[in-house]
């Protein structure tokens, strides 16, 4: 079943895009990332990602009611170019590209590290080829096998996170002793609330915002999707429980199990909790699960730069064509080439320029945020709320302006944290680039 207007095919169901935005939500950032967090805030952190899920969720909700007006839009970039202007809607949708092909440029890099972890004798390059391949191949057969490949990529993350809560629950109802001692609940608070008397609160913020970048993908399935006006909301109303449940709780259990001072940033909390039990072979799981994840968000992206290119084009541009499974293939093609290039960037740059360039798309991706929140209010204005079909963000415009602001805040904290001040400038100069660009594209006559 194709849509008339956009000529996608719209094949992806309920179960599909629930587990797409629910693997949007989880990435490496819980599995790796979390001994970091966890070291620098103490059990403070599980405020950090209440606060910080709530004004995801607001983002969500907006970009949700805006999705719900028009489903005929291929990305969500589209609502942007039309309520915020054409200049706009081209700075903002080529820095989105881009952001997606260097992430999936990074992932793949990662793939190498990960299958290098049991084959440490081969060379890193044939694992991340044959990824490439099979998820290109994955992405242009048909929309309905790239839902059902997320779907199960998704469920394996799910998996080792429920393990963990799980496991967190019987070592405590049970009281039982591990190297660390005997396991209780009172273990998450009796070495305090706050690491180093808060002096790194601040910092995590922007780690916990990053946990959940990509979150919006499900905002590039919409024209694309089974009966849209109802499994698009729905979606968007469960990223609450899956907060809770997964990162509340997996973070919870990993605290409850060993004290939070054990935690280190260079160590997965999951490996060291695992390992601690008596599990041997903790780091190989979650090195399958971390793997599962960059292949998730290479998937992602090709989907997502396919997506976007055909978005941008010309109507005339050979980019702006279908396969016959109704698929942007060539504007595919191109992404899948440009992301292949990360075997050559490695080999002649060091990883340090590799992770500068990543990490300045990470920070692009909060002004495309904070566009996303001025846009619905724009569409707010012009539509007075007769399109949202009954979903609407909850208290806006006040809600829009409080999502600004904190999205804002994680800004400027990027601004100051000497760590991240580069990347930040680089990715604030990159849409003044754009900016210069579509003014001289977009003149008016």
């Amino acid at each position: 079943m194709n849509n008339d207007q956009t000529g996608f095919a719209r094949t992806l169901s309920h179960r599909h895009v629930a587990m797409i935005a629910l693997g949007g939500t989880i990435g490496t950032g819980l599995f790796l990332g979390a001994g970091s967090s966890i070291h620098k805030a103490g059990p403070a952190i599980l405020l950090v990602y209440i606060i910080t899920g709530l004004f995801v969720f607001a983002m969500m909700r907006a970009l949700g009611e805006l999705l719900v007006s028009d489903d005929s839009k291929p990305v969500f970039i589209d609502f942007m170019t039309q309520y915020l202007g054409e200049r706009a809607g081209f700075v903002l949708g080529w820095t989105y590209w881009i952001g997606w092909v260097v992430i999936a440029m990074t992932e793949l890099t990662a793939i190498g590290t990960y299958m290098h972890y049991w084959f440490p004798d081969w060379p890193v390059w044939p694992w991340e080829l044959a990824f490439l391949i099979v998820l290109y191949f994955v992405n242009t057969i048909a929309v309905k096998i790239f839902g059902e490949t997320e779907f199960w990529f998704a469920m394996i993350k799910i998996v080792a996170i429920v393990a963990m809560i799980i496991t967190g629950l019987i070592l405590a109802l049970g009281h039982v002793k591990t190297s660390m001692g005997v396991t209780r609940f009172s273990t998450l608070w009796s070495h305090g609330l706050v690491a180093n008397h808060g002096n790194g609160l601040l910092s995590t913020f922007q780690m916990a915002f990053f946990a959940f970048l990509g979150v919006e993908f499900v905002g590039i399935t919409a024209a694309e999707t089974k009966d849209p006006l109802e499994t698009i909301p729905r979606a968007v109303n469960s990223i609450v429980i899956r907060i809770l449940i997964f990162y509340i709780g997996a973070l919870s259990a990993i605290m409850i199990i060993q004290p939070w001072t054990n935690y280190q940033a260079g160590e997965s909390p999951f490996v060291q909790v695992f390992s601690g039990i008596g599990i041997q072979s903790a780091a190989a799981v979650i090195n399958f699960v971390v793997l599962t994840a960059a292949a998730s968000a290479i998937n992602s992206a090709f989907f997502t730069t396919g997506r976007m290119l055909y978005s941008l084009v010309g109507e005339k541009s050979r980019f702006k064509k279908l396969n016959k499974n109704a698929i942007p293939q060539s504007a595919i093609n191109l992404s899948t080439l440009i992301v292949g290039l990360a075997v050559v960037v490695n080999y002649l740059f060091p990883t340090d320029a590799f992770t500068l360039i990543s990490s300045m798309a990470s920070a692009a991706f909060l002004l495309i945020y904070m566009a996303l929140m001025v846009t619905h209010l724009r569409f707010r204005k012009a539509t007075k709320g007769q399109k949202s079909h009954g979903f609407q963000l909850p208290l806006a415009p006040f809600s829009n302006y409080l999502t600004i602001s904190f999205l804002a805040l994680i800004f400027v904290i990027l601004l100051v944290t000497p760590a991240t001040t580069v990347t930040t400038l680089l990715a604030a100069l990159w849409m003044v680039l754009l900016t210069v660009i579509a003014s001289f594209k977009f003149k008016k006559n």
